[in-house]
């Protein structure tokens, strides 16, 4: 194995890392982001508020995903 090919592999994993992970972490990104407006403006100040939506969120985009 040649040092090119190597980094080439670690270049190439790194990339499908990363583009199977951004679905997910944009879905709770965008999920949680929700739930803090929605909290800002209902003066609702749960934790648990949080977590159960992206939870939910998260799970779903697994499940879309999961063929991929």
């Amino acid at each position: 194995m040649t040092a090119e090919l190597a980094v080439d592999l670690v270049h190439q994993m790194m990339f499908q890392a990363a583009a199977l992970a951004v679905p997910i972490l944009l879905t709770a990104m965008v999920v949680g982001l929700a739930v803090s407006l929605f909290q800002a403006v209902s003066s609702i100040q749960e934790q648990t508020l949080t977590f159960v939506p992206k939870i939910i969120a998260v799970c779903a985009v697994l499940v879309l995903i999961l063929p991929w």
